[in-house]
């Protein structure tokens, strides 16, 4: 690809919309064969007001899903011990079927201690050690939601990773390193990149996909960007800006996602079409479909 093409952009609302269509047939059919409804409880601490939002859009969409959401809200000042009760508390109930803990959680939280309450049967989230070993081994189980997102974009376009040089900037256990184990599991070469990467530009211009997913505005630039290369902006900044410079990247890149309505529309997809997923198995209906 000459480096004064302009990358495709890869359309993550439209896959996303499609994604949750099918998770809302499925769930449909379970309701139909069970009379039960798929259930997401939301676990929310606080009121940072992004949560909030983020809780919200999620409720809405599950609205639109046929799926029944159930929302917890806990205040701020709740410790590590009460959130890791409300979660076992959900984990027991026979009428939620997937548990999202809204985070980040209070600096004073043990944020792994609440997350490895929630039952592996019920981590649609993919947040928990369980989850992480499933997706690392290849074994049932649930991706967590942005990585897997990405891999179904992957697939979408018809990225051949078998071979390729993936570099993942990024180590965050829920997206970091399980997209890096999901890649793998394809067959890519994977390199981890992070903050004390010594010249990450060098180590980019290697790659031949690349992840961002470090929380840095327009860290990675189109120079840094090998020519032909598949951009994956997982960052999401204030003002809608990326962790890539799309600009400069979208002038070297053969594919590379928009920010916003590339990976982020994916994440919520995946929640949903992993909810129902969970309800499939728990009413014991088929095995568990998760996203590999």
């Amino acid at each position: 690809m000459s480096s004064t093409q302009t990358a495709q952009l890869m359309d993550g609302a439209g896959l996303a919309r499609r994604i949750v269509a099918d998770a809302a047939g499925h769930a449909s059919d379970i309701a139909r064969r069970t009379g039960i409804t798929p259930c997401l409880a939301t676990v929310l601490v606080g009121e940072d007001p992004a949560s909030a939002t983020y809780v919200r859009m999620k409720r809405a969409r599950c609205a639109k899903a046929g799926i029944a959401s159930r929302f917890v809200a806990l205040p701020a000042a709740t410790t590590t011990s009460e959130l890791v009760d409300t979660l076992g508390a959900l984990s027991r109930d026979p009428e939620v079927h997937g548990i999202l803990l809204q985070h980040p959680v209070g600096a004073h939280i043990d944020e792994r201690a609440a997350f490895e309450a929630i039952a592996p049967e019920k981590d649609v989230d993919g947040v928990t050690m369980s989850s992480f070993g499933a997706m690392s081994f290849g074994l049932p189980g649930f991706a967590s939601c942005t990585p897997g997102g990405i891999m179904r974009l992957l697939d979408e376009y018809r990225v051949e990773l078998a071979g390729r040089r993936a570099v993942v900037v990024g180590r965050s256990p829920i997206l970091g390193k399980p997209v890096g184990m999901l890649l793998l599991a394809r067959d890519a070469t994977v390199t981890y990149c992070h903050s004390r990467t010594a010249d990450l530009g060098a180590v980019l211009r290697e790659a031949d996909v690349v992840v961002a997913a470090v929380g840095r505005p327009r860290l990675i630039r189109g120079e840094d960007i090998k020519p032909g290369a598949v951009v994956i902006d997982a960052g999401y900044n204030p003002g809608n800006v990326g962790d890539v410079d799309f600009d400069s990247a979208h002038e070297r890149a053969r594919l590379i996602t928009p920010v916003p309505g590339g990976v982020g529309p994916m994440t919520i997809a995946v929640l949903l079409a992993q909810t129902v997923d969970a309800a499939r198995r728990q009413t014991g209906l088929t095995g568990v479909r998760a996203d590999r």
